[in-house]
């Protein structure tokens, strides 16, 4: 398949998302009224149902700090010994939604629930544990950096329900008391072939075979076959909270093809000027690379949000793809998942329930085109069929997952 057309997201500065999303604003002049508007009529424009359903955030102050400080922590934890890594995960209080034991993984996650309230005495590591020094701050800077995502999502909400009407969005975050923030390793070639290499020495002086399934995560999601899966990292697939928030990914050159070393890894620019991060447009009935600045936040829409703000917002379906000429690159990121509590239940009354993708396409007559919205439509599951009125969130996450990735699910044995 070609490669994908360049989609550039609408850029909201911080400065405009704080004036925009506050209760307090004090309007001097019909200029800054006219610019409150435009911008919130920007902001839903983008996540709206005509829109890509996401957009960036740039100038977030100590962002790029934060994000320079933990994103190159994703591949050095997923390349170490699997019994420090375990050591190191207790210390911080973090866990993996992936088999780390796995060295043919194609993704390393990292994961800790974050509060809403700014606490971060629970993160002081017992000095005892005796922590490395490179790791020493890690899980402050989960939630440090979580939190400040937390808080964009919670603005962007509020912006959004003055537009919708109510509040039902930020008081369904607010309900939930917690968000869920992975740090994500996307290996590279070179990645595998370290963690085969240790996997092999490790069975020489064990009789315990180690498993080769690749999985990875993703809203809980495996790595499965499908269409163009070997040039993903990962699958096509919709997140179901409210708001996903992600770091601008940072891609990363290992300074040893063979082995880990001391080195720091080299930075590199994006490959093509790309994030890599897809998206398919049904609108257009067409693939999207997505482009942002590397110190840009990106938030996607949800189903969750797609649902409560009965079809004014438009969850976004997207994959990860690996960049083929770059192979050696492995890609990091950061990512917030912002949810309505387990027990928000949900009306769908008033929802313009889709049957599936199709019923938003247009028709085209490229190939390639139908050929890809077909291939999507089958390892998709169409929300019709996994949401019922007054189903609760947690009930519909466990039916999205089972749909997605059970036994009998779409995508259970590709």
């Amino acid at each position: 398949m070609e490669e994908a057309e360049v989609l550039q997201l609408y850029e909201l500065s911080y400065p405009d998302l704080v004036l925009v999303s506050s209760n307090n604003v004090s309007l001097s002049s019909a200029e800054e009224l006219e610019k409150l508007q435009s911008t919130s009529k920007a902001i839903m424009e983008a996540l709206g149902p005509m829109g890509p359903g996401l957009l960036s955030i740039t100038g977030v102050p100590n962002a790029a700090a934060l994000r320079r400080d933990l994103l190159p922590l994703a591949r050095e934890l997923a390349l170490l010994n699997p019994n420090h890594l375990k050591t190191i995960l207790k210390d911080h209080k973090l866990g993996s939604d992936v088999p780390l034991k796995n060295p043919e993984r194609n993704v390393s996650s990292f994961a800790m629930q974050i509060k809403y309230s700014h606490d971060f005495d629970e993160t002081q590591l017992n000095s005892e544990h005796g922590s490395t020094v490179e790791f020493e701050n890690l899980g402050n800077g989960f939630r440090e950096l979580g939190f400040c995502m937390m808080e964009l999502g919670l603005q962007l909400a509020r912006v959004c329900d003055r537009a919708i009407g109510g509040n039902e969005l930020e008081q369904s975050l607010l309900e939930s008391c917690t968000a869920k923030a992975r740090l994500i390793h996307y290996h590279s070639p070179i990645d595998k072939t370290i963690l085969v290499k240790e996997a092999m020495s490790t069975k020489r002086t064990s009789k315990r075979p180690f498993n080769s399934s690749g999985e990875q995560i993703g809203d809980e999601h495996k790595q499965l076959s499908g269409i163009g899966s070997d040039n993903l990292w990962q699958q096509w697939h919709y997140d179901y909270g409210i708001f996903t928030v992600l770091t601008a990914p940072m891609f990363l050159l290992p300074n040893s093809a063979q082995e880990a070393t001391e080195e720091k890894d080299e930075e590199c620019p994006y490959p093509n000027g790309h994030t890599y991060l897809q998206i398919f447009d049904p609108i257009k009935n067409n693939v999207f690379m997505v482009k942002a600045s590397p110190e840009s936040f990106i938030v996607q829409v949800g189903e969750s949000a797609d649902i409560i703000s009965r079809g004014k917002l438009r969850a976004t379906l997207h994959s990860v793809a690996r960049p083929s000429k770059f192979e050696n690159l492995s890609r990091e990121t950061f990512v917030v998942f912002l949810q309505p509590a387990w027990n928000k239940s949900f009306s769908i009354t008033e929802y313009p329930m889709k049957l599936g993708m199709s019923t938003e396409i247009k028709e085209v007559d490229e190939p390639e085109q139908s050929r890809l919205t077909e291939e999507i439509q089958k390892i998709v599951p169409p929300l019709a069929l996994r949401l019922k009125d007054g189903m609760t969130f947690a009930d519909f996450s466990r039916e999205t997952t089972k749909q997605y990735y059970g036994g009998t699910g779409s995508q259970s044995n590709r």
